[in-house]
């Protein structure tokens, strides 16, 4: 069933229509002066069922209101549909830059950049202003291969390979490393509400857990495992181009597949959607139904869409460009 709002200009006369009668249902409202007939315009949502369209045909003259109805109908599906518009991008300082993290409380961006491919101690964290520009290049260095980031209290925890690095904020250093045994690509960080880490192996096919400094299986047999937010008590996991939710009992719920380009970074946008990106150059709107909305193909470009930051207030979302050493910045509309 859908509603759409509708301008009515003629009226069904209740009187002696026992059909018109029970069009009353659907919210016409005739003139109330009952006098000659005269054209009004009427605002009403009206939900167009099957037993409307019906009835709507069977009167001639309500033939034309009909296919208002459906223009409306086709035009509110138009106007729900989302789209990202882009206000900047970044020069090429950074180096192979694979996460973004908004600070609401900072006012500005982290960047978490591998360095050099398979050499250790290369990677680094920058710090970007929301206009773009660069506040710090090497913030914090002699990372290996750092991809997503999390914060809590203060902490940072950043995935390299195989071991969780956590950084002094204030301070601004590596405290301490926690090492995840048989890792081999660490990916995604994402932290509850009650500071339990959880990071995925996009290798492994497994998904870790950080409670209390001890690191412990959470769930496994998850092929590509790559991106992961934590909402509540529910994890959605990115994996083998798909979109699930594990609840508090790791009970996974399928939401959507068909996620291509390598399925990557997740960040809500409303109680019922998120963007979601996909390595090689796209980027979705999934709604919690399942359905999913293409807002940008960059793959002909080569532009890549990795693991992404966002901004709720502004609704902006901040997409590095891993290959291409830079982050956009898009409005999200």
């Amino acid at each position: 069933m859908f509603t759409g709002l509708v301008k009515i200009k003629e009226y069904i006369s209740r009187s002696n229509n026992s059909e018109a009668a029970g069009a009353a249902e659907y919210n016409f409202t005739p003139p109330i002066d009952g006098g000659a007939k005269r054209q009004r315009i009427y605002i009403t949502y009206v939900p167009i069922t099957a037993e409307l369209c019906k009835l709507l045909l069977k009167h001639t003259h309500m033939k034309q209101l009909l296919t208002a109805l459906i223009i409306v109908c086709f035009t509110s599906s138009l106007l729900a549909q989302h789209s990202l518009e882009n206000i900047w991008q970044t020069d090429t300082m950074l180096k192979n830059p694979e996460s973004v993290r908004y600070d609401a409380t900072a006012k500005l961006l982290y960047v978490t950049n591998i360095g050099v491919f398979d050499k250790d101690g290369t990677g680094s964290i920058s710090k970007v202003g929301l206009d773009g520009k660069m506040i710090s290049k090497d913030w914090i260095t002699g990372l290996s291969a750092p991809k997503g980031i999390g914060v809590y209290k203060n902490k940072m925890y950043v995935a390299e390979q195989s071991t969780v690095a956590i950084i002094d904020m204030a301070k601004g250093s590596v405290s301490e490393r926690i090492k995840i045994d048989g890792a081999e690509m660490l990916n995604d960080v994402t932290i509850d509400s009650k500071g339990i880490v959880y990071v995925s192996d996009t290798k492994k096919g497994k998904v870790h857990k950080i409670e209390n400094g001890k690191p412990s299986l959470y769930l496994d047999n998850l092929k590509d495992v790559n991106g992961l937010l934590s909402v509540g008590s529910d994890l959605y996991i990115l994996a083998d181009q798909k979109l699930q939710k594990a609840d508090a009992s790791r009970k996974l719920t399928f939401i959507t597949d068909g996620i291509e380009g390598g399925a990557d970074g997740i960040e809500m946008v409303s109680d019922h959607e998120f963007i979601v990106t996909g390595w090689e150059g796209i980027v979705y709107c999934v709604k919690d139904d399942g359905s999913k909305q293409t807002l940008l193909d960059s793959r002909e470009k080569k532009i890549n869409t990795a693991d992404l930051g966002y901004d709720p207030v502004t609704k902006t979302a901040y997409i590095p460009a891993m290959l291409n050493n830079k982050v956009f910045a898009f409005t999200f509309k």
